[in-house]
């Protein structure tokens, strides 16, 4: 079970992507599933390596992140909650984005 994050789907990631202050959308995946499926203008850092490389994510811009589905999407999202940021989960991941 994921921990609970705040989350917002799809549609909500659409037009909060055209308001006035946009998410950096964070992709957490690993590369061979951009190659599949990307989500163009998204940053790349893989879940794996966030502990490491959260200090790249800017502070002062919200961010939306991105997984598959949603699980490793909520993992990054409670970590980068739990170091300062301003993170939402992307519900059900790309998979959802795609529908």
């Amino acid at each position: 079970m994921h921990p609970q994050v705040p989350s917002i789907t799809p549609t909500e990631l659409t037009e909060a992507l055209t308001s006035e202050r946009p998410p950096l959308v964070l992709d957490v995946r690993e590369a061979d599933e951009l190659a599949t499926t990307p989500f163009p203008g998204a940053l790349h850092i893989p879940l794996g390596q966030l502990q490491l490389r959260h200090t790249e994510l800017p502070t002062g811009q919200p961010i939306a992140v991105l997984c598959r589905s949603g699980t490793r999407s909520a993992y990054a999202t409670s970590f980068l909650i739990s170091e300062g940021f301003e993170a939402v989960n992307i519900a059900d991941g790309i998979l959802a984005c795609q529908s």
